[in-house]
């Protein structure tokens, strides 16, 4: 029974360590966690450089090893720490951490000349360490959530947009004749496109005056369309932050997940204690 309580203690401890933000304990693991992301993250970034590569691949295969070392102890230990752990395996972040990790393994089993672009590949993989940020962005939970809500309203707008551009595309190619560049429907809806979104390549323009008004035209549509998706997210990150009030960071010891209220006695996502 001793036993029992002691590794019961030992894994709330390192629970608190790893997923609680708040102790002291928690904000050091965080910043030296975030310290290893990062520098991480410009190792692989200064390993794609041709010249840095010829000169120091050896230090910074070095240190790829021992950022993965510690990201693969980290892994392990949030495993260790919550009490179902494939709940946490299955999840966004657990896939984002086993993400950053596999790649340096799974480039062991990959050598030779033949095998180069996969390397490439696999050393790309590594660049989505950056999301291992998310970790410690509070509210980028709360940005996604509003997103998410927002979608089906963004959705029905960029089918309206579409609609938009390829009426105009269409008109756009009746005006105008191929010497402009406009030699078919397709290449008329991109050029609306690029012109509606306020981008303007300039591979692409109208020529006559009829059609420089109706470019004109959908230039001043960009403006207000660019607002509107706006306007969408802008108001659903105000409900859910009316949504959030009187929530709290702690993180369930079970499963791992946040966003409880304040005054809650167990996980509203698995029911257990907290």
């Amino acid at each position: 029974m001793i036993k029992e309580k002691d590794a019961k203690d030992w894994r709330e401890k390192l629970h608190g360590v790893i997923y609680e933000s708040e102790t002291k304990a928690g904000k050091a693991f965080d910043v030296a966690l975030l310290f290893c992301i990062l520098a991480s993250i410009v190792v692989v970034m200064l390993d794609s450089v041709h010249s840095l590569h010829s000169r120091y691949g050896g230090i910074f295969l070095a240190l790829e090893w021992i950022f993965t070392g510690i990201f693969t102890v980290e892994y392990i230990l949030r495993l260790i720490s919550i009490r179902r752990p494939y709940k946490y395996i299955f999840s966004f972040f657990g896939a984002i951490d086993l993400l950053a990790i596999i790649p340096s393994y799974l480039s062991v089993f990959f050598v030779g000349a033949q095998s180069l672009l996969v390397l490439r590949a696999l050393r790309l993989l590594r660049i989505f360490r950056i999301f291992r940020l998310v970790h410690f962005l509070s509210e980028m939970q709360f940005l996604s959530v509003a997103v998410v809500n927002s979608l089906r309203k963004i959705s029905i707008f960029i089918l309206f947009v579409l609609t938009c551009v390829v009426i105009l595309g269409s008109v756009i190619y009746l005006v105008e004749d191929d010497s402009s560049g406009f030699t078919s429907i397709p290449q008329s809806v991109y050029w609306a496109i690029v012109t509606i979104t306020t981008v303007g390549y300039g591979d692409v323009a109208p020529a006559t005056p009829l059609g420089k008004f109706i470019a004109s035209f959908i230039m001043l549509l960009g403006y207000g369309i660019i607002a509107v998706p706006t306007g969408i997210v802008t108001t659903e990150m105000a409900q859910q932050a009316y949504r959030n009030k009187g929530r709290a960071n702690n993180a369930c010891p079970n499963c791992g997940k946040e966003g409880h209220d304040t005054d809650a006695s167990f996980c509203k996502f698995c029911g257990e204690k907290l």
